[in-house]
């Protein structure tokens, strides 16, 4: 079969046809958009009893929650990284919750009312509220998101999660808490 194409445009296609070492790199940025590298930290020390208003308009204190592990999410709305991570934290909230897990979710926004209507538009069924500066600074300062930090049953901090959270990463931090 003879091609119906130029040589021009033979030879354009030739440079457009992606090397070996672009189609590694074209990979690699892909890879890193879905599974950004997070560092995991571990921690051993108590959790400030903090409290929290709730875009429902419930007050949570840390205190509240003990007996459960609890993951504390410091995020933002205008966060790609933070919007990308929320949908894993959903499922892993609907298959863990009755286990003994729970979300913590804590805009450092000032604007409950944004908050509220993008966790209703999104239909995110964890616990979500606003982070004021005294419980960011409580936590070490949340000058970066997404910031996580899983808290035992105990009220213990164990994990610090500087970056993205996703479905697996969250089952090998939370489910051995979850045993204990």
């Amino acid at each position: 079969m003879k091609s119906s194409l130029s040589p021009k445009a033979k030879i354009w296609l030739k440079k457009m046809t992606p090397g070996p070492v672009t189609l590694l790199l074209l990979g690699l940025i892909i890879y890193v958009w879905f599974r950004p590298p997070a560092w995991v930290s571990d921690e051993q020390r108590a959790v400030p009893n903090v409290q929290v208003m709730l875009t429902d308009g419930r007050v949570v204190s840390m205190e509240s929650l003990r007996g459960k592990v609890v993951l504390v999410n410091f995020w933002a709305t205008w966060c790609p990284y933070c919007r990308h991570e929320m949908p894993d934290m959903q499922a892993f909230y609907r298959d863990w919750h009755a286990r003994g897990f729970e979300i913590l979710a804590l805009s450092i926004e000032d604007n409950p009312a944004l908050v509220a209507a993008f966790m209703e538009k999104e239909k995110y069924t964890f616990p979500a509220g606003l982070a004021s500066a005294e419980v960011q600074q409580a936590f070490g300062g949340a000058n970066r998101v997404p910031l996580s930090f899983i808290v035992d049953k105990k009220g213990v901090i164990r994990h610090k999660v500087s970056g993205q959270v996703y479905y697996a990463r969250l089952e090998g931090l939370v489910g051995p808490l979850l045993k204990d």
